[in-house]
């Protein structure tokens, strides 16, 4: 991806590079301009295999631990 290629998993998806264009942002504890030049950013793209499975398959339930009861606190002998 570092050299500009993607990358295609079959069943899985892809990891594509996209391009942001050139923007203006601002910091505003300064008050002042900045300006973003065009870059790029990695990206994913599900296959649609991939988001099939996901949607379909059922979330695993475990089995709720029972909630530790704290320690009584000792009274203090005077």
């Amino acid at each position: 991806m570092t050299e500009g290629h993607n990358i295609y998993v079959r069943g899985f998806g892809s990891f594509v590079n996209k391009k942001r264009a050139r923007k203006v942002a601002r910091n505003i504890s300064k008050n002042t301009s900045l300006i973003i030049d065009e870059h790029y950013i990695p990206s994913f793209k599900p296959s649609k295999t991939f988001v099939a499975k996901i949607k379909g398959s059922k979330k695993v339930v475990g089995e709720v631990a029972p909630k530790a009861k704290a320690p009584k606190a000792k009274k203090a002998k005077s």
